[in-house]
C-alpha cells in the first residue's frame, strides 16, 4: 500500500513538472512572438509586387467602417503609386448578407478611382487564415506572386506568415498609418491576442511548437473570383 502511495506521488510530482515546463515554454513563445509583432509593425514595406492585398474588417450596411475605410484608403495610396497592377479585397458578410466586407471594399476603391479591371474581391470568409487561403488560390490562379498585404500594425505579422504558409512570396507588409495600438495594456493586449492566434494556428496545421505536434486539414471551397484582364 505504501509503496501505491509513494507511487502516486511520484506520477504526480512528474505530471504537475511536465505541465510547468509546458506553461513556461508556452509564455517563452508567447513572449518571443509579441516581439516580433511589434517589430513586423513598424515596418512599411512600399515594395513592387504582384498584387495589394487588403484584409477586411466591419462594414455597415454596405459602407467600410473608419479602420476599413483606412485600410483601403492606404491600399489605394499604394495603387496610386504604382506598387501593384492590381487589389484583392478580402471578407465575406455578417449579419446582412447582402454585403461583404470585400465587395464594399471592392466598391469604395472603385469609386475613389481604381478601375473594375484592377480589383478582385473576395467574399467568402470572415477568418484572417481562411482569407489568407483563398488569396493565395485567386493569386495562382491569376498568375501573381507577391504581394503587399495591408491591415493593422499588430495584424500584419501573423498575415505574412499566414500567405508565406499559402506558398505566397515575397509578402511585404504595409499597415495602415496611426494604427498601432498607443496605451501600454492596448499594446500588451493586442500583442498577446495576436501572439495566441498565431500559436492556435501553428498547432492547428500541424507545425511543431512547444507542448507537442498537431495535424489538421482546413476544408475550403475552391471556386474563386478571378481578375478580368
Amino acid at each position: 500500500m505504501d509503496d501505491d502511495i509513494a507511487n502516486l506521488r511520484r506520477r504526480g510530482h512528474w505530471f504537475l513538472r511536465l505541465v510547468a515546463l509546458m506553461a513556461a515554454a508556452v509564455a517563452a513563445f508567447l513572449a518571443i512572438t509579441s516581439i516580433r509583432i511589434v517589430r513586423e509593425s513598424w515596418l512599411e514595406e512600399a515594395t513592387p509586387a504582384d498584387a495589394i492585398v487588403v484584409f477586411g474588417a466591419a462594414e455597415y450596411s454596405g459602407h467600410p467602417s473608419p479602420v476599413l475605410r483606412a485600410r483601403l484608403d492606404h491600399a489605394f495610396d499604394l495603387f496610386a503609386q504604382g506598387i501593384a497592377p492590381v487589389v484583392i479585397t478580402t471578407g465575406g458578410a455578417a449579419s446582412d448578407p447582402r454585403f461583404s466586407e470585400g465587395g464594399v471594399g471592392r466598391d469604395y476603391l472603385m469609386r475613389r478611382g481604381i478601375p473594375e479591371r484592377d480589383l478582385i474581391a473576395e467574399t467568402q470568409v470572415n477568418d484572417t487564415a481562411q482569407s489568407a487561403l483563398r488569396v493565395a488560390v485567386i493569386m495562382r490562379a491569376n498568375g501573381l506572386h507577391s504581394c503587399v498585404a495591408v491591415s493593422d500594425a499588430y495584424h500584419v505579422f501573423r498575415i505574412k506568415k499566414l500567405l508565406e504558409h499559402e506558398g505566397i512570396s515575397p509578402v511585404y507588409v504595409a499597415p495602415r498609418p496611426d494604427s498601432r495600438p498607443r496605451s501600454l495594456w492596448q499594446r500588451l493586449w493586442s500583442s498577446l491576442r495576436e501572439s495566441a492566434s498565431y500559436l492556435l494556428w501553428r498547432l492547428e496545421i500541424g507545425v511543431r511548437v512547444p507542448g507537442g505536434l498537431l495535424f489538421y486539414q482546413p476544408f475550403f471551397s475552391r471556386s474563386e473570383v478571378m481578375w478580368a484582364t
